[in-house]
């Protein structure tokens, strides 16, 4: 059976009346309720690993250190980005300029009267929790549509235009580390046959298994990405164009030498390779020339690999990927 768990809001102030007005309205709530009577033990609970879901400050709580005032207690917890969605309300005489200022400024959610109804006091609690909450829910809402604007709809790895926008940054660091960095283009060959024989549903399904099994040779820091309807770009940090030839070889074998089997039927699927080095130079130059390498692989038939054809390339360094089987480490030089 699910437990679950009830908030834990903290009450900080030095007044037995206060204290005890608010500790009967939140625990009727529910909730767990932490008190607590100065200034400092309030920043321990609030900065504090797992922090309340609501902190009910006075404007009279003390402090040991007459110079730690709760405008510097207030400061200090919306400093610490772990604090910064936890809604803080005021108790407080009177309405002042500074806690208007504190109010509009965000560093307080609301302010409350002490000499309040308690049902005044439920109502603008209410008010905080739902609020937070619900910019809770529209930041989620916003990460979620990033997050979906960068990958393909159908494979969820990369789309052609964040997987560019990244090899601009990784770019940049090749020529700040004069490091290598190649592309590795691949297309599936005769994929229309398929989409004609097969229809797109089982295809889609084709191609998010290329994927799978694709992802499971990479390491982690490999950018793979969708660059057409069945075109696959990987980019490879650290690699000189031997190291990706060897790549290459690996996803024939593991990728497409293996049938797929999707709605009775065994599909033996095969795709030609483009492989382009970096250099420090555009992206946009880079992918062009894995892109004439993959028309050349396709000139020379099935399951071919090329090269785009530039100067010496220097001896690679061995480089480490992982078999789609297990976790075994195989040494591709």
């Amino acid at each position: 059976m699910l437990e679950i768990t009830a908030p834990s809001f903290l009450l900080a102030s030095p007044d037995p009346a206060l204290l005890a007005s608010f500790e009967a309205l939140l625990l009727a709530s529910g909730a767990h309720v932490e008190v607590v009577l100065s200034a400092e033990a309030a920043l321990a609970s609030m900065t504090a690993p797992q922090p309340p879901a609501l902190a009910l400050l006075d404007a009279n709580l003390p402090a040991m250190d007459p110079s730690f005032t709760l405008a510097r207690l207030l400061a200090t917890v919306r400093a610490n980005d772990a604090c910064k969605q936890l809604p803080i309300v005021l108790i407080a005489d009177t309405v002042s300029q500074e806690w208007i200022d504190r109010l509009a400024e965000g560093v307080i959610d609301d302010l409350i009267l002490r000499a309040g109804e308690q049902a005044y006091w439920q109502l603008r609690l209410n008010m905080v929790l739902r609020t937070r909450r619900q910019l809770r829910e529209l930041e989620a809402l916003r990460d979620a549509a990033i997050l979906n604007a960068q990958m393909d709809r159908l494979t969820g790895i990369y789309n052609r235009e964040t997987l560019l926008s990244m090899l601009f940054r990784e770019t940049d660091r090749v020529q700040r580390m004069n490091s290598p960095l190649c592309l590795v283009l691949f297309d599936v060959d005769d994929f229309g046959h398929w989409n004609e024989r097969l229809g797109t549903e089982i295809c889609d399904e084709l191609l998010c298994q290329i994927v799978g099994r694709t992802t499971r040779l990479l390491r982690s820091y490999d950018l793979f990405g969708r660059a057409g309807k069945d075109e696959f770009l990987v980019a490879l940090p650290g690699c000189s164009p031997v190291n990706a030839v060897m790549l290459a070889e690996r996803i024939r074998q593991d990728v497409f030498a293996s049938p797929y089997h999707l709605s009775g039927e065994s599909i033996r699927l095969s795709a030609c390779f483009g492989i382009a080095a970096s250099q420090g130079r555009s992206p946009i130059v880079v992918l062009r020339e894995a892109e004439q390498a993959l028309q050349s692989a396709k000139v020379a038939g099935p399951e071919s690999i090329q090269c785009f054809s530039q100067a010496d390339f220097p001896t690679p360094a061995p480089v480490t990927f992982l078999t789609s089987t297990s976790s075994d480490e195989l040494l591709a030089w």
